[in-house]
């Protein structure tokens, strides 16, 4: 399988979209954003407020990227990461500077940790958490500084 080349200039990027955002149902909608606001560390760009109770915040968590994974990579990170197959259809992975320190900074901000950090083959340190409004995370570090605006792989 080939992969066409990436354009980094602006000017040869197909227009559309500009930005990623995941939108995710809080039941506990307090607890949830001060997880992932205060303990994660997502600054708050906007939050509103609407009729019915209606409430909102959006968190910038820097670049954005959409990773598609067939069923057989889905098994494979898990496999990796975890040791067994625990992921839901839908997870979200957050690229940190430490992923030792920032797994533990989540655990004791009320995630709980499915596996701890753990090198990859492709050469990243991952963490598996489950998170606040249902959501499981991965944490993953870089190892190697070329690779730091590479994918996650996980």
């Amino acid at each position: 399988m080939t992969t066409p080349a990436r354009s980094t200039d602006p000017d040869q990027r197909r227009p559309g979209v500009r930005q990623l955002r995941l939108v995710v149902e809080a039941e506990d909608y307090e607890s949830a954003v001060a997880f992932y606001r205060d303990v994660l560390g997502l600054s708050e760009e906007a939050a509103f407020a609407g009729d019915g109770e209606a409430l909102v915040t959006i968190l910038e968590a820097g670049r954005a990227t959409l990773e598609i994974a067939n069923p057989a990579q889905k098994r494979m990170i898990d496999d990796v990461e975890v040791g067994r197959q625990v992921a839901p259809r839908l997870r979200v992975a957050f690229e940190v500077d430490d992923v030792v320190e920032a797994t533990q900074t989540l655990v004791d901000g009320g995630a709980t940790q499915l596996a701890p950090p753990t090198e990859t083959p492709w050469r990243s340190l991952n963490s598996r958490l489950d998170a606040p409004a249902g959501l499981q995370i991965t944490l993953f570090q870089e190892l190697e500084p070329d690779r730091a605006t590479g994918g996650s792989q996980g």
